[in-house]
């Protein structure tokens, strides 16, 4: 029988608990399961939470090599940026080294989710293009593997080459064969596996390392892109990018729509994965930071720590009247 979402954490109000939100944890090593919360085997889209596993083909297959790409690029393919100016100039700079365009891309276009640029192109009269996608790195790291195996422009359609070597990796990494796939947001689609095949699939590039085969040598790579380029990953005062930088040991954060995080340990050999079952990204947040802080990766005293882990409820007044607890 499925285990029951395990409560994650509370929105306090005063005297009571207002409301309360469950989900999924899993830590997995080489060996498994270490700890677990609710069902490890709950069915679950990743999300963008599976970015950097859609970029393995792009380093394994050579065609990052082929293309001279960067740390910074690699860490874009496994983005979920801000579109803020950085994020916006080096995608445009990586599809003009491609010979590409805006149009090229089939992520969709999406309003910048910085709040200074999309204002001043609200003023200017400019119309948001794909490249402000949040997922436009992920995209032009797809363009760049069609390009090095000489396939057509619709490389989101799930039986592109493209897709097929995602899925192909995607299974190996998680352990398991995906039963099906959603569309995401950007058009790709997303393929579906249980809480600890991604746990274990984390675990896989937390100790890619210690490897030398091809796949395993461009898993190393990603997670050093991402480590080192936190602000290319998701952007300033996101969670993926501030919890990176304030953690006291190696580790790649990434959150994915829907209420979902993971995390890659190195030092540890260990991989986390969490669902929030309704979705909530204030639960994520927290859940994400009080599991890191349990193990020891984050010190729940640091500011930019407990800014995730456990934010004040103001009022119009400004006033505190509440706060968002973990319960785990």
């Amino acid at each position: 029988m499925p285990t029951a979402p395990a409560p994650m954490v509370e929105i306090v109000r005063g005297p009571l608990a207002e409301s309360r939100h469950t989900g999924h944890a899993v830590i997995c090593d080489a060996s498994g399961i270490v700890e677990a919360w609710g069902d490890p085997q709950a069915l679950i889209l990743p999300r963008s939470s599976a970015k950097m596993i859609q970029a393995l083909p792009l380093v394994a297959s050579g065609a990052a090599d082929a293309q001279g790409l960067t740390d910074e690029q690699l860490a874009l393919a496994c983005a979920s940026h801000e579109g803020a100016p950085v994020h916006v100039a080096a995608v445009e700079a990586w599809l003009a080294d491609l010979g590409l365009g805006d149009d090229d891309l089939r992520c969709g276009t999406e309003p910048s989710r910085d709040k200074a640029l999309r204002f001043e192109m609200i003023r200017d009269g400019r119309t948001p293009c794909q490249v402000h996608n949040n997922c436009s790195g992920k995209h032009a790291g797809f363009l760049t593997l069609a390009r090095h195996l000489k396939t057509g422009p619709e490389y989101v359609d799930p039986v592109h080459p493209v897709q097929k070597a995602v899925r192909e990796v995607f299974e190996e990494v998680t352990g398991a064969t995906s039963p099906g796939f959603g569309i995401d947001g950007c058009s790709a689609p997303n393929f579906a596996t249980t809480m600890q095949g991604m746990a274990r699939a984390m675990a896989w590039f937390a100790t890619a390392g210690q490897r030398e085969d091809a796949l395993s040598r461009a898993a190393a790579r990603l997670v050093d892109a991402m480590r080192a380029h936190p602000l290319l990953v998701a952007g300033e005062g996101r969670a993926c990018t501030q919890l990176m930088r304030a953690a006291r040991e190696p580790v790649a954060i990434k959150t994915g729509a829907e209420g979902y995080f993971v995390a890659i340990l190195p030092e540890r050999g260990q991989g986390v994965a969490l669902k929030i079952v309704d979705g909530a990204t204030r639960a994520s947040e927290c859940a994400f930071a009080a599991i890191l802080a349990g193990m020891g990766v984050l010190d729940p005293a640091a500011p930019e720590v407990k800014r995730f882990l456990n934010p004040p409820i103001t009022n119009r007044a400004g006033h505190v009247v509440g706060e968002i607890a973990a319960v785990i």
